[in-house]
Order: structure tokens, then sequence, then C-alpha cells
């Protein structure tokens, strides 16, 4: 698939991409400069694909659990499905201080989508590639948060709920008074409120997606390099590697849920 180090760095971080190419039509994308080409509107096959793939698995695990439950006996995927609920719980309760029967079900579903995204990154990072090289496909790779598209698009149907809510509860009125005299409350400081509270309020998607994807993208590449590395020498890295990341990846998937549920929080907080 490479025949350099730098040619292999880069072809296990592209991305399979559908798009409209000038020259080609509707195509897949053969090389980054054919991705450029088609521009904004292409299409991260591969990102798009294990995204509702773990978004499938988490529907097919916690339905089983749902439609199976037994108070008596109860499965070890039972139990495991109801510790991670009542945890989930446990955190919107601490966290989320308004009333909305919609905030622990999201939370519930972001918690556990981006853990199972991001568990992907235990799978050997040239199983998947070259699989999908055997079967004539140029690029695949399969952790969607290590792609800031995935991210991204998480953070803004956060963000759209954050706004939806804000002026659900409070009011367009109230919510654009929130914005004009926080957290100055007089008239003449009205634009340098907007700035600071509107920059605020735009920061929270970006932080949310480049948290997320910087830790996932970064491991990534660490992964790649050690792969790099003669074969012999890659266990002694490798193992220790994969076990931080047992860490970090439940870890980030606990803090885009928590960081959701204190936006979602402010959001409903009325202050007038």
């Amino acid at each position: 698939m490479a025949n350099t180090p730098a040619e292999y760095i880069q072809h296990h971080l592209q991305n399979l991409v559908f798009g409209s190419h000038p020259v080609n039509g509707w195509s897949f994308a053969q090389n980054h400069e054919q991705v450029k080409e088609m521009g904004f509107w292409a299409i991260h096959v591969d990102t798009l694909g294990w995204s509702v793939a773990m978004g499938m698995v988490f529907l097919f695990l916690f339905s089983r659990v749902a439609k199976r439950a037994n108070a008596g006996v109860p499965s070890g995927l039972q139990n495991l499905v109801e510790m991670v609920i009542e945890f989930v719980e446990g955190v919107v309760k601490d966290t989320f201080h308004g009333r909305n029967p919609v905030v622990a079900p999201l939370a519930l579903t972001i918690f556990v989508w981006v853990f199972l995204m991001n568990s992907l990154k235990w799978i050997p990072v040239d199983y998947i590639p070259g699989l999908a090289s055997l079967m004539g496909v140029p690029y695949f790779k399969i952790v969607p948060t290590a792609d800031p598209n995935g991210t991204f698009g998480l953070s803004l149907g956060v963000f759209i709920l954050i706004l939806f809510y804000s002026v659900k509860v409070k009011g367009f009125g109230g919510f654009t008074k929130e914005l004009a005299f926080t957290p100055f409350n007089h008239w003449s400081l009205v634009p340098f409120n907007l700035f600071l509270e509107i920059l605020g309020l735009l920061t929270k998607p970006l932080s949310l997606a480049l948290r997320l994807f910087g830790n996932m993208y970064a491991g990534e590449v660490v992964f790649i390099l050690i792969a790099l590395l003669p074969f012999f020498a890659q266990p002694f890295l490798n193992v220790p590697w994969a076990i931080f990341h047992i860490l970090v990846i439940p870890l980030q998937a606990f803090i885009f849920m928590v960081l959701t549920v204190v936006y979602l929080s402010a959001a409903h907080e009325d202050h007038h």
C-alpha cells in the first residue's frame, strides 16, 4: 500500500472520500489532491459508515437487553447495561439542574456511541485498511472520532440543542437579553457583552469537537508510528500504548457527555 514511511502514514490518515470531481465526476478519490478538488461536499464514506454501524450496535445491544431483562438472574450483558445506565443517570442528576426528559437518554446515547466509536482504535491499524485494499478500496479509516468531520457533526448537533432549549426556556427575548446584558448589566456595554457571549457560545461546539478529535487523532498517529517500527520492537510500545488507550477511550466519551449535559443545563437556566 505504501513504499515509504511517509506514504504509509499519509495512506493510513486519509479517509475514503466520495464526491463530485471536476474531471472524473462522482467517484471515489484516489489521492489527496482529488479530495481537495472535490471541495466541501465530499463525503467521508468510512467515517459515516462506521458511525452508523456503531450506532446500530448500541441500539441492538440495549434493545436486546431491554427485551430480555430478567429481574431474577440477570445476564452479564444486562448487568453491564444497567451499570452504564445508572452511571449516566447519576452524572445527569449531579450536573443537570433543569427538568427535561430528553437529557438523560441523550447523555446515555452520547456516552455509549462515542465510546463505541473510540473503541475501534483497539483494532490494529493495518487490519481493516489491509482488508479494504485487497477488495480494491484505496483508503479506509475506521475511527470516526479521529476525523474532524465526525466530531464536528456530533458537536453541531449538541450546539443546535443548546440554541433550541435556550430559546424555548428563556424565550427569544430573554435569550437575547441574557446575551446583551451578561456579564455587565449596563446598556453602554451591550456590544462588549455580545462579543463575549457570542464568542463563548460558539466556542462550545468548537471545544467539544476539537478535544475529542485531537485525542483520538493523536492516538491514531502514535499507533501508526509504532507500526513502522521493526516487528520485534512493536509489542514493547504497542501494548503499553493500547493499555493507556483503555483509559483514554472511555475518558473522552465521559468528557464529551459531561460537557454536553453542562451546556444544556446552562441553556435551561433562566435568570430573568
